[in-house]
């Protein structure tokens, strides 16, 4: 699913021009993007947590050519998905296989 693909959901289901959905996504995209920047986090209950790490200096090996290679300290930006939505996810693709398989019973699913 690309940016367009999320703002033609979105302007969809809440009757929003794509123009207004797009600046919404876009306030978004640079909120989260300049609050990781400061170092902070941010948390969206239900849905998960946006961090960022810092990984430690190493020393890696450069695939090509074998030779050693130091890899400084450095910051990454991660993001952990809440229990409910991985439970959500799992449950979902879970039951489509099922149905895929033709192995599928609706009776014995546990909501």
């Amino acid at each position: 699913m690309t940016k367009a693909d999320i703002v033609d959901a979105i302007s969809s289901a809440t009757g929003l021009t794509k123009v207004d959905t797009e600046a919404v996504v876009d306030g978004f995209l640079f909120t989260v993007i300049s609050a990781m920047k400061e170092g902070k986090n941010i948390e969206i209950r239900g849905f998960g947590t946006f961090k960022v790490k810092k990984r430690k200096g190493k020393i890696a090996r450069n695939p090509r050519t074998g030779e050693q290679v130091l890899v400084d300290d450095h910051y990454v930006p991660v993001f952990k998905i809440s229990k409910d939505v991985r439970k959500i996810v799992d449950e979902n693709l879970k039951a489509m296989e099922k149905i895929k398989q033709g192995t599928f019973d609706p009776e014995s699913e546990d909501e």
